[in-house]
């Protein structure tokens, strides 16, 4: 690897994949092997794990007819030696986290209108996105546990405590790929009364024994806030074997990078003016900055990606970063700094973080900028034509710099106008106002006869409007996030007129009748990351008790 470059590994699918091993992005865990980041989730030092090096797939253009299971694994495999998971167990575990998809591509490309298609990402167990991940990392751990509890009984098994914060998706998902599974327990937080009622009921009305949703007193960044905080903890660590569903877990992003891949090929198979090795746009509505963070791993690989539109609500730190190059909680100057109780029609709250249509991208920090940021500062440090060890140290400084100020001062920047230009080289963003979400909705039932979910619907507007830079000749595509019987609330409204609408005919799937009649359980918890310390021991200690 030449100095300068970030760092990616010539690493052939032909040939046999080497040991890969990942790194914090603030510096002070490395070397260790995917089980331990898969187990783990956050790093000892607060920071994100990321792959040493990132695989080149030199031969990534003979995927182009593999079905999608098969595709994974070639992808997967990169990241994954066989040494640690043996390529028939890999294989397994694929096949398995997709036989519950609805779809027989598992994410099927559609057409909407021009040079935009969709990627429907909504046909797993819980009609989200983050089923293609979540199954995976739920089977990943069920695969894990088994290994480590061989001839190993009682209080002596490998029990994993799983701690997860959503806005909504997420919550569902993790509890769908993990119920049940021996070994294992979920606690899952959403903020209380700011998850739209399907997902709750979705989350809540899972009954076993190993599932445990807590309803928190406030917003998502609270939740991620008391995740992280229990992570750090010393206290439930020293008794408690943590995990993490949240996309902080690196086989999250890894699981999703697949679908960049294969959308790219459906592309190429349905299109004869689109040929392998064409560029594309990706245009991925984004809260967390995990979905679209996959689209960097799947270009740093070698798929032909254009740009990566990042496409937000009002909660727009990432919008303003791309446009300012600072990363700020709360906006200092331009729409989003209006003040008052709304904002281009949205309520907002002493928190800063405002209620939109798109609640699953509410979001005022997004935990994986952090992944970006190491990578930007790694090719930033390299321009000092240090050995690479010592580059990569600085770049997890440079992070760490830049976390405590955003911590302590609410965000930092703006950056080196380096680090900004590297950043617009791969991403765009885009601002979607709720107005503009309705518009949207509604414009691609009249023109298309598609109804979008309103997160997918931000997704929709930002990729019109790269369409209009890009020119006639760029296909995009762009992904959706979750069915629109999740959102009735913001499906209705932006369609109420419509005379041929109707939404238990139109949209409601069958599995979602009566759902909010079934029994619940729930636990409503303070924002106070001790007490919900306490309350996940308490719960462990019951649940191993019992027989």
């Amino acid at each position: 690897m030449s100095n300068g470059d970030i760092p990616n590994g010539a690493s052939p699918h032909a040939t046999h994949t080497p040991s890969q091993r990942y790194l914090s992005t603030r510096g002070d865990d490395s070397d260790l092997s995917f089980e331990d980041v898969v187990l783990k989730g956050l790093a000892s030092d607060g920071g994100l794990y990321i792959p040493e090096e990132i695989p080149v797939a030199s031969d990534w253009q003979s995927w182009k007819d593999l079905p999608f299971v098969d595709l994974a694994y070639n992808v997967l495999s990169l990241y994954i030696s066989p040494a640690e998971i043996p390529a028939p167990d890999l294989k397994d575990i694929i096949r398995r986290s997709y036989s519950t998809f609805r779809a027989q591509d598992v994410t099927p490309l559609v057409h909407l209108q021009g040079n935009i298609h969709l990627l429907e990402l909504f046909h797993g167990p819980t009609f989200a996105f983050k089923d293609v991940a979540l199954q995976f990392l739920g089977n990943l751990f069920e695969y894990f546990l088994v290994r480590r509890n061989e001839g190993k009984t009682g209080r002596d098994r490998y029990h994993l405590t799983v701690v997860g914060a959503t806005s909504g998706d997420t919550g569902s998902a993790a509890i769908y790929g993990l119920r049940g599974k021996k070994d294992v327990s979920v606690f899952m937080l959403h903020p209380k009364g700011r998850v739209s009622p399907i997902q709750e009921a979705q989350m809540t009305t899972v009954l076993d024994a190993n599932v445990h949703n807590l309803a928190i007193t406030g917003n998502f960044d609270n939740c991620q806030d008391i995740v992280k905080a229990l992570f750090a903890d010393r206290d439930i660590n020293s008794t408690l074997k943590l995990g993490a569903v949240n996309s902080i877990n690196w086989a999250r992003i890894l699981a999703q990078t697949v679908y960049y891949f294969y959308s790219y090929f459906s592309l190429a198979r349905q299109s004869e003016s689109f040929k392998v090795g064409d560029k594309v746009r990706f245009v991925v509505p984004s809260g967390n900055f995990g979905d679209v963070l996959a689209g960097y791993f799947a270009k740093r690989m070698g798929l032909p990606i254009d740009k990566l539109v990042i496409a937000t609500n009002e909660n727009d730190i990432l919008d303003r970063f791309w446009k300012t190059g600072r990363y700020e909680k709360k906006a200092t100057h331009g729409p989003a700094a209006e003040g008052g109780l709304e904002c281009d029609g949205v309520k907002a709250h002493e928190d800063g973080v405002k209620e939109t249509l798109s609640p699953a991208m509410d979001i005022l920090v997004s935990s994986n900028f952090e992944r970006l940021l190491w990578f930007l500062a790694y090719k930033f440090a390299a321009g000092t034509k240090m050995d690479d060890e010592w580059i990569k140290r600085q770049a997890g400084q440079e992070v760490s710099s830049w976390l405590k100020d955003l911590k302590t001062k609410g965000g930092f920047g703006p950056v080196y106008k380096d680090v900004l230009k590297e950043a617009r080289e791969d991403f765009e963003s885009e601002r979607v106002t709720d107005q503009e979400t309705l518009d949207a909705i509604k414009r691609l039932y009249k023109e298309a006869d598609y109804i979008l979910d309103p997160h997918t619907a931000v997704g929709i507007e930002a990729a019109s409007r790269s369409v209009k830079r890009a020119g006639p000749g760029m296909p995009h595509i762009a992904l959706s996030t979750a069915h629109p019987a999740k959102f009735a609330g913001a499906v209705t409204l932006a369609l109420k007129d419509e005379p041929s609408f109707q939404f238990d005919e139109k949209v409601l799937p069958r599995e979602f009748v009566g759902l909010d009649q079934k029994e619940r359980r729930v636990k409503d918890v303070a924002n106070d990351w001790k007490a919900v310390r306490e309350l996940v021991k308490k719960e462990i200690e019951e649940e191993l008790s019992l027989p």
